[in-house]
């Protein structure tokens, strides 16, 4: 008679087995979901398009191309996008998008990308911002206060803050969670066979120690009125 031990073993086993195939099977099978951002395909290409606006309120935008540490270190089918609105009084704020494709590890996580650029996180919070459109919305983001130090032409450390806000959405689905996006696209597989085409929404805006509200009330009406340009309005599936 075998001992117990060796057939907690074996059954272990064969359940590692089983889930490999039925990943790898999934993997085969699975089909991309559509984006929930406005995208165009571009022939020959597993990369797509994304067009941010140009002017939103009364800020202009330079474009940023994909500088080449993130096309090297993001999978070649992930889609970027990013432009620089600079307002007449001269507040800066940068827009982020960045469309996953079949391979998922083009999103990661800000906890571990922000303090490897430098940056300290101060706060965390989530809040609703009111979008206008044909449905009014509460827009759920992710608001952090983040903080770092920069050497001024003396050469003394200046600390300087920054307001990083973030979500994540798909056709149809929308978090400022990341682990209520893994779960989400895990059980999206799982039940349809569809690997939701996620998008990380970042927009970020440097401001000095104890101006975070007033610069946050002034992104909250630029987010507002910039979403509409480029997501698509959330229709529950």
């Amino acid at each position: 008679m075998k001992h117990p031990k060796w057939i907690l073993l074996s059954v272990a086993l064969v359940m590692i087995a089983g889930t490999a195939g039925a990943l790898k099977w999934l993997q085969a099978h699975q089909q991309l979901g559509r984006p929930g951002i406005k995208a165009e395909v571009i022939p020959g290409e597993v990369m797509m398009k994304i067009n941010l606006p140009e002017r939103v309120l009364d800020f202009a935008s330079t474009n940023v191309p994909e500088p080449q540490v993130v096309l090297d270190f993001l999978p070649r089918d992930t889609s970027y996008a990013q432009r620089l609105y600079t307002a007449s009084d001269g507040l800066l704020i940068q827009n982020t998008v960045i469309l996953m494709g079949a391979d998922r590890s083009s999103i990661h996580k800000p906890d571990y990308c922000l303090p490897g650029q430098g940056w300290t996180i101060r706060d965390k919070s989530v809040v609703n911002i009111p979008v206008a459109g044909p449905d009014n919305y509460q827009l759920p983001v992710a608001k952090w206060v983040i903080s770092n130090f920069v050497q001024t032409s003396d050469g003394r450390k200046q600390q300087v803050n920054g307001l990083y806000i973030f979500w994540l959405v798909a056709d149809g689905e929308q978090t400022p969670d990341n682990y209520q996006r893994m779960w989400w696209q895990a059980r999206d597989l799982l039940c349809s066979g569809v690997l939701q085409r996620w998008a990380y929404v970042s927009y970020f805006s440097l401001c000095a120690p104890g101006q975070e509200d007033a610069t946050f009330a002034r992104m909250e009406k630029f987010i507002a009125a910039s979403v509409p340009e480029y997501q698509l309005p959330l229709v529950k599936r």
